[in-house]
């Protein structure tokens, strides 16, 4: 994945809301996410986007945060803690409480390593030896 903007420094990102952290990640996972189920996949875009949508969902990003907590840095492991434990605007229709807080801290540790241009890691966390 490109990151789209130049590296912003650590220490001004983590003086984002984690929700606007998480906001960014959402975002920056869902591209990742579509662009590796376009260039490794024949399907067509309706399967491509039911594909995408389990990834993405809050049920799916907490599966995948339970394969990578224990992989975290001590200071993703923060950055995910801030999002987890953030007051969100808004509540989710289709995931438990739980889910939904926990991609929440997922979403920011995203969001975090997007904006401060750690592509690599968001490769290596997130889509190491995956198959999509």
């Amino acid at each position: 994945m490109l990151s789209l903007i130049p590296p912003v420094e650590k220490e001004r990102v983590k003086q984002l809301n984690p929700v606007v952290l998480a906001f960014v990640g959402d975002a920056a996972y869902t591209l990742c996410v579509r662009e590796r189920l376009a260039l490794s996949s024949g399907c067509k875009t309706g399967e491509l986007n039911r594909r995408a949508s389990e990834r993405v969902s809050a049920h799916g990003q907490s599966g995948a945060l339970e394969r990578i907590l224990p992989e975290l840095t001590e200071e993703e492991a923060e950055i995910f803690r801030r999002g987890r434990n953030a007051k969100k605007p808004t509540k989710s229709k289709n995931a438990s409480v739980t889910e939904y807080v926990r991609s929440t801290g997922f979403e920011a540790v995203v969001g975090y390593l997007y904006l401060t241009g750690q592509i690599a890691r968001i490769e290596e966390l997130f889509f190491g030896e995956e198959e999509v």
